[in-house]
């Protein structure tokens, strides 16, 4: 069976809080245990230094001795409310721990002489050992009138159960708080773990069926950013993919259909003509055949066009890289279009220093790239206007600029300019152009790990920015 995200993180946050809360409970249990047996074991060993001494003070020796141990079991007893079985406190001669009711207490203790002989301990197989040196020195001495008489140690507990004492019946208290509020801990774990479960998974089913909606073509739908942690970030991250899918496919159409607009123009035209004279019903002239000429190497133009777009797009397209100075390139370009400046009456001038340093390009990519940006300037520079194209170095690259004194470039259509088939001027369909030039100068220059912009302000012409890498010494 299917478990979801929220079911298995409830189950790991609570394994991790029981988990958690177990050890907790018996380290805490352990430690309190143990810290509490020490208490009552200064506590009884206290009080029972104190008892031998007087005894030894009184009885000038240990004989008899036994009675201080029963009297002390006794006096717990009666605190508890239970009593031996005589009825009277202390204990019957030849009544034993057994005969108590509720079962004897265990006194962990054993009495030795100066000498270290054992005269009281549990279990009385004890009595009569000799203790070493060693084991005497981890005793605590009885003394009377500065004399060590004898010696009170730890020692084992005795056979059945110890009888319960305020004490413990404290420590069991203790015990009891600690597992309910365990339990209670538990509890609460798995209700807050349950509902940050259902926090955290509920973005995920949010954009689980977003991609749903996506894949059945619903592009462009977004969802709900519910926090600025990592799962906002996803969300946010999802919704610009979304989004720019949508503009992809928009484009993709618009593209397809600009694609479809300026092949249909020119083959409709080749068709007529060929197929008139087919049919006998025009007859062949230089100027028939000119424009057909003409509109089949603008077929070609846009095929090619599209192609370098094609490739550049998928990394293949292949550069034949040289180093070459960036005033070559610009002075190239300039006597490639100074015809055309001159016969719109526009001034060409390059600004560039002699002593730029070289770039590693392909000098036929990049006259197509300059070529692109000055026919866009040449066909928007009034007569007597000025394109100026410059050179420049700024840290590790080399900044070219392609500017002119045209009207610019509306700032509602200036984050569009680069854009397939992008027109800001609708009347360009019939200048032959493909609508694929500054598309085909930005992939050619990042083909070349360089970058281009473009800066306008309506009234003051328009400069296109791109700058290349310098080549690695």
């Amino acid at each position: 069976m299917t478990r979801s995200l929220a079911f298995k993180l409830t189950l790991a946050f609570l394994f991790v809080s029981l988990v958690g809360a177990v050890l907790a409970s018996v380290f805490i249990q352990q430690r309190t245990r143990s810290e509490f047996n020490r208490f009552l074991f200064r506590q009884d060993a206290n009080e029972l230094v104190s008892a031998l001494t007087s005894y030894y003070q009184v009885s000038g020796g240990w004989e008899g001795c036994e009675q201080v141990f029963h009297d002390f079991i006794a006096r717990r007893v009666k605190i508890l409310g239970a009593m031996p079985s005589s009825g009277q406190p202390g204990f019957a001669p030849g009544e034993e721990f057994h005969d108590l009711q509720p079962p004897s207490y265990r006194l962990p203790f054993v009495l030795a002489n100066k000498d270290g002989m054992i005269l009281y301990g549990v279990p009385a197989e004890r009595i009569g050992v000799q203790l070493d040196v060693k084991e005497l020195r981890a005793g605590i001495p009885l003394e009377v009138n500065g004399e060590v008489v004898g010696y009170l140690l730890a020692g084992a507990f005795g056979e059945g159960r110890r009888l319960p004492s305020p004490e413990f019946s404290f420590l069991q208290q203790v015990n009891q708080a600690i597992f309910i509020s365990t339990l209670i801990s538990v509890a609460i774990a798995l209700l807050l773990g349950s509902a940050l479960a259902r926090t955290l998974t509920r973005p995920i089913r949010e954009l689980t069926n977003a991609t749903q909606v996506i894949a059945q073509g619903n592009l462009g739908f977004q969802v709900d950013i519910r926090s600025r942690d990592e799962l906002g970030l996803l969300a946010s991250s999802f919704n610009k993919m979304s989004a720019d899918l949508a503009k992809s496919n928009q484009l993709r159409k618009q593209m397809t259909a600009d694609i479809a607009h300026d092949l249909r123009t020119p083959l409709s035209l080749i068709l007529g003509y060929t197929e008139a004279l087919s049919d006998g019903k025009l007859q062949g002239n230089q100027e028939i055949f000119s424009v057909m000429h003409k509109e089949a190497n603008h077929l070609s133009h846009l095929i090619d066009d599209l192609r370098i777009i094609s490739l550049a797009d998928a990394g293949e397209l292949p550069l034949n890289r040289q180093k070459i100075s960036p005033r070559a390139l610009l002075e190239r370009a300039e006597a490639a279009f100074r015809p055309q400046a001159m016969q719109k009456n526009i001034s060409l001038i390059v600004q560039a220093a002699e002593d730029l340093p070289s770039v590693d390009v392909d000098p036929e990519r990049m006259a197509q790239v300059l070529g692109n940006l000055l026919s866009n300037a040449l066909r928007y520079t009034p007569a007597e206007g000025t394109i100026t194209l410059s050179a420049v170095k700024e840290a590790e690259r080399v900044i070219l600029l392609v500017s002119d004194t045209g009207p610019g470039i509306a700032p509602e259509d200036l984050p569009y300019v680069f854009n397939r088939f992008y027109r800001a001027d609708k009347s360009r369909h019939q200048t032959g152009e493909s609508g694929l030039g500054l598309t085909i100068a930005k992939s050619l220059v990042e083909a070349h790990g360089g970058g281009i912009s473009v800066e306008s302000q309506p009234g003051n012409g328009t400069t296109f920015v791109l700058w290349l890498p310098l080549p690695k010494q």
